[in-house]
């Protein structure tokens, strides 16, 4: 919890100047800080996801290393941080690395922030907590949101045991194959995507981990926020008429947890699947979703084409009936 102290001893100060954060309509005067790393959580989307303790160290830090500066700029200008910033990215870390460690050194307090939620989820700053550390320098984890915790916790799926993905390969060929690997881990698992990919994405997952539970949560904390729930297959046909704007965590539930498929389900997405692609391709997707026997699904696409033909025969239908000029 922040505290306000009397003794000035306590209180950090820039350049004569004490620091402060604002919030509620209150000026909060930050302690100072001890030299070392500090790992900030900050919001995923709702600026108010934010801890007192994070705005305290972000106050007090000799220096904020962020992934965009703009994004950052934005956080403290809502809080009245006016803490130097400083990039820190994939792009530059090479180079941006030495500086901040150098600072480490020479007795700095040094805050590292990503875009959105924890710092050291896919994104580079384990190498410089990696360094830290090696030269001996304090790193201190100043916890707060996390959009995989988030996911989890909305979910509606287990939680005792998870594993988490991160991206997927964004080609194809590359990304089955991942999966497939994914196969073989039984616990939940979270995975990160994108509103472009989501849909592509979707579908190989439903045809490589077969008929499990899953959520779809899409700009969580955001103020269009969205979770969709419901097995990989039927999640996967839906998303075409869903939004895909946004950034998007997708749960999906251990093979135990996952329902069984019923005949309507399968002749569903039989038709679903044989309104995109072949005969052959619609029973091995059908097949790998629902772990059904291909043999079993192929003789259900028959049956639904024959009775497809029966429905839409002219010699059933009076309507379409050949006149005299047809024939």
């Amino acid at each position: 919890m922040v505290q306000n102290r009397n003794s000035e001893a306590g209180i950090a100060a820039r350049g004569g100047e004490t620091r402060r954060f604002h919030i509620g309509g209150q000026v909060v005067a930050a302690e100072k800080l001890a030299p070392g790393l500090y790992i900030v959580a900050t919001p995923i989307g709702n600026l108010g996801d934010i801890s007192l303790r994070a705005l305290a160290v972000l106050a007090a830090a000799d220096v904020i290393a962020c992934e965009d500066t703009r994004v950052t700029h934005k956080l403290a200008e809502r809080y009245g941080i006016t803490t130097p910033l400083t990039p820190y990215h994939d792009h530059n870390a090479d180079t941006a690395r030495p500086n901040l460690l150098a600072r480490l050194a020479d007795g700095a307090a040094v805050a590292l922030v990503s875009d959105a939620g924890t710092p050291l989820i896919s994104d580079p700053g384990y190498k410089l907590v990696r360094e830290a550390t090696a030269a001996g320098n304090a790193v201190t984890a100043v916890p707060g949101a996390s959009s995989v915790m988030a996911a989890l916790t909305i979910a509606g799926l287990p939680t005792d045991r998870f594993f988490f993905e991160g991206f997927l390969p964004p080609a194809a060929g590359k990304r089955q194959k991942r999966i497939a690997e994914l196969v073989a881990i039984p616990v939940t698992l979270v995975l990160f995507e994108t509103g472009p990919r989501i849909a592509a994405s979707l579908a190989d997952l439903a045809a490589g981990l077969g008929r499990r539970g899953a959520a779809i949560c899409r700009e969580l904390t955001k103020l269009h926020e969205e979770v969709r729930r419901g097995d990989l297959a039927t999640l996967a046909a839906e998303a075409s008429a869903h939004e895909t704007r946004g950034e998007f965590v997708i749960v999906i539930a251990p093979p135990a947890d996952a329902p069984a498929a019923t005949t309507e389900d399968v002749d569903e997405m039989l038709r679903n699947a044989l309104a995109r692609v072949s005969v052959k391709d619609a029973v091995g997707e059908v097949a790998a979703a629902t772990g059904l026997k291909r043999r079993h699904v192929y003789q259900r696409a028959l049956e639904l084409s024959a009775r497809n033909q029966a429905e839409w025969s002219p010699v059933s239908r009076p309507d379409c009936a050949p006149t005299q000029k047809d024939k």
